[in-house]
């Protein structure tokens, strides 16, 4: 399918993991990695295209700054190290988008901000205003106060969900989603060579749904089926959304000029979809 609409986007949220940010040898952060994602963001900006990025690590690199033996299970531990990561992430991100001229800010979502009416308006307003000023938000979900994401409910306790919510909240016209496989494919390719690979979906119906099988990370906490149901709330919402492989994040350059990587989900706006009313469902 020709893929030139993605030429014309002008608001542009991107998602990106854990399994992406460091080394699955020694769970250290991937400068180079870290470096060239904040170059094509900025790049972005220089394209007139405004960039939202949705970053998980924080209890990772908080981890591997505490010199713990592996991912915390213990709620209060792994606060702790979302309070270390959090703002180790935020120091290395603020250096490099320096180094392009380039203003970062960050913005830490709960359950509330998502829920509460008021607080989701005033979350939109802020959006919109850095986004004016030409600054780069930085999002992730406020592990270090709350529990109720750390549990990993479906809904809110992974960060494709809130990107999809964030895309949704204020009007994106495309998600990008960088996961650890190339997009969706008809069975799991880790386990099935002769999967096919799915290059566009146009509607997102209930045998689409039920491709969402795969593995979770050892790092992150989203498998394909919550991707499928961003992919909903996005479209619903009226953006298109991609799910590409973020081994190189060069890619992300390569689908905003329309080139045929990763599966592309096309908008299918509901002008009845609500997203207070949506969430509120979903709770």
């Amino acid at each position: 399918m020709d893929r030139s609409r993605l030429k014309e986007k002008k608001r542009v949220v991107v998602k990106i993991g854990s399994s992406s940010l460091t080394y699955p040898q020694t769970g250290e952060v991937n400068l180079i990695k870290l470096e060239k994602l904040v170059r094509e963001l900025c790049d972005f900006r220089s394209r007139g295209i405004e960039a939202v990025l949705v970053s998980s690590g924080a209890i990772a690199v908080g981890a591997r700054t505490l010199r713990l033996a592996g991912r915390p299970e213990e709620i209060s531990l792994k606060q702790a190290c979302a309070s270390v990561g959090q703002a180790r992430l935020m120091m290395i991100y603020q250096k490099l988008f320096a180094e392009y001229n380039c203003v970062a800010s960050q913005i830490l979502m709960t359950k509330n901000t998502m829920l509460n009416p008021i607080n989701r308006r005033n979350a939109q307003n802020t959006f919109e205003k850095l986004l004016e000023l030409g600054a780069v938000p930085i999002v992730n979900e406020n592990d270090t106060i709350s529990t109720y994401e750390l549990q990993k409910l479906q809904q809110f306790g992974d960060n494709d969900t809130l990107s999809a919510i964030v895309t949704a909240m204020i009007g994106a016209d495309l998600l990008i989603l960088l996961s650890d496989i190339d997009g969706l494919y008809t069975e799991d390719p880790h386990t099935n060579p002769q999967a096919h690979f799915i290059d566009t979906v146009e509607t997102l119906d209930e045998e689409m749904m039920r491709l969402g099988k795969g593995a979770v990370s050892a790092v992150g906490t989203g498998g394909m089926a919550t991707k499928l149901s961003c992919a909903r709330i996005a479209t619903m919402a009226g953006a298109d959304m991609i799910i590409a492989n973020g081994s190189d994040v060069g890619i992300l350059h390569e689908l905003i000029e329309g080139r045929q990587k990763g599966t592309l989900f096309l908008a299918n706006r509901d002008e009845k979809f609500d997203l207070g009313a949506f969430l509120e469902e979903q709770a």
